[in-house]
């Protein structure tokens, strides 16, 4: 009979990258809680309602 090899399983680069990506949500996930919470924003939409006067159109006169 032939002996058979064991196989020594290597950590490669990857492997701890996905390991430290996986913990990193972990983390996130105790501090906010399940969901998505966006972080920034990159500028505000002209759209979006806001009552302040400072930002109502006024019409010119």
């Amino acid at each position: 009979m032939k002996k058979k090899k064991n196989k020594t399983l290597r950590i490669t680069t990857l492997d701890t990258l996905k390991a430290m990506r996986k913990g990193s949500r972990e983390a996130e996930m105790e501090l906010l809680g399940p969901g998505f919470h966006s972080h920034d924003r990159a500028h505000k939409s002209k759209n979006v309602y806001s009552r302040k006067t400072k930002h109502k159109k006024r019409p010119e006169d």
